[in-house]
């Protein structure tokens, strides 16, 4: 999936940015330094399958070693 995002304006550390109709604030820190007001930004959003079964399996084992008796 690709997001399209417009920045409007930015508070601090944060940008401020439009999609579909609202407005969210995601950290500067993710956007090139030459980002300004009024840019259009795509995002590609991609779930990471194998990190996400990496993570269920520490979570799972945490909750073993917690419950163990």
């Amino acid at each position: 999936m690709i997001a399209i995002l417009i920045v409007d304006r930015f508070e601090g550390d944060w940008a401020v940015v439009e999609f579909e109709g609202g407005t969210f604030n995601i950290p500067k820190a993710l956007f090139p330094q030459q980002l300004k007001e009024g840019d259009v930004v795509k995002i590609a959003i991609i779930v990471d399958e194998e990190a996400t079964k990496d993570r269920k399996k520490r979570v799972e084992q945490l909750a073993d070693e917690l419950f163990e008796e």
